[in-house]
């Protein structure tokens, strides 16, 4: 099997996967929110609000993971 579409395939099954799992327990999700929110507000923290692009990383860990097999390749 071709390691640049095994590789581009297990990427997008890892996330079909996760995500099926978050569905199927949605009451974890909430409660794992919750956590890190409250983590996130403690005293400790410097009230600065962290995005994260989750579409955008799971897009570029498709494109680094086409560019870096076909850089192996030559």
């Amino acid at each position: 099997m071709n390691w640049l579409l095994a590789s581009i395939l297990l990427s997008v099954g890892l996330t079909v996967v996760l995500n099926l799992a978050v569905r199927a327990f949605p009451r974890a999700t909430e409660r794992s929110t919750r956590r890190l929110d409250d983590w996130a507000a403690s005293p400790r923290s410097s009230g600065v609000r962290v995005y994260f692009p989750w579409k955008g990383m799971l897009i570029a860990s498709i494109v680094l993971t086409v560019v870096l097999n076909i850089a192996a390749r030559r």
